[in-house]
């Protein structure tokens, strides 16, 4: 199993999601609002600096846990939905997950997603 996070820009957002949602395998997916910021930033000491200067630019986070096999496709649809061509467009993370533990169930593995 893997979970996948994708940070991508938030005007992206609805179009990703709504491409999951077109994969039937798919467990789920957790949206979150978040901030940060990548190499691009700069402080112009001439002026007073913005929010998204001082906290990060808004962004969207997915978090996926997946079977290894559908990582790749997983991957694909993010890549495909989230590209503008343009800077900032985000990263995508893929981590090995050990167990998953369904709260209400008790199920563990696979069966928990």
């Amino acid at each position: 199993m893997k979970e996948i996070k994708a940070i991508i820009q938030s005007f992206m957002a609805d179009h990703v999601v709504a491409a999951l949602r077109e994969m039937p395998e798919l467990p789920g997916v957790t949206v979150s609002e978040v901030r940060g910021f990548g190499r691009g930033r700069a402080l112009d000491a001439s002026s007073e600096p913005k929010d998204a200067e001082i906290f990060g630019v808004k962004k969207v986070k997915l978090e996926i846990v997946v079977p290894d096999e559908l990582v790749e496709k997983v991957i694909e649809v993010i890549t495909r939905h989230a590209h503008t061509g343009n800077p900032g467009d985000g990263k995508i993370f893929i981590a090995e997950v050990s167990d998953i533990v369904h709260i209400r169930t008790g199920g563990r593995g696979k069966q928990a997603i």
